[in-house]
């Protein structure tokens, strides 16, 4: 393979690890705005909330804990935690091509 396609790999990879760290960071970010309560009628607050519902839509209502903090942060926490391990495995794929 010549050094060209191999930096193109490589490249690729680093934005598949950098998509998945930034769909990780969301999520995390909107568990910790819920723990510390933070003001939804705030513009950002909104945003990154509705960014992160669509994020985990597959993951939000997977929980029945009785605790609404124990549901956002098992439900969210999935998202991120899959978002993470998927992402950089393909990143971690591309960068050995």
């Amino acid at each position: 393979m010549s050094p060209r396609n191999r930096s193109g790999s490589n490249s690729a990879g680093t934005v598949v690890a950098v998509i998945a760290d930034i769909m990780a960071g969301i999520l995390g970010l909107w568990i910790l705005m819920y723990l510390l309560d933070a003001n939804r009628a705030n513009e950002l607050v909104r945003f990154v909330h509705d960014t992160a519902d669509w994020l985990a839509g597959w993951s939000r209502d997977l929980f029945t804990f009785d605790e609404a903090w124990a549901r956002v942060v098992a439900g969210y926490g999935l998202a991120a935690v899959v978002y993470l391990l998927v992402g950089h495995a393909v990143a971690n794929r591309l960068h050995r091509r």
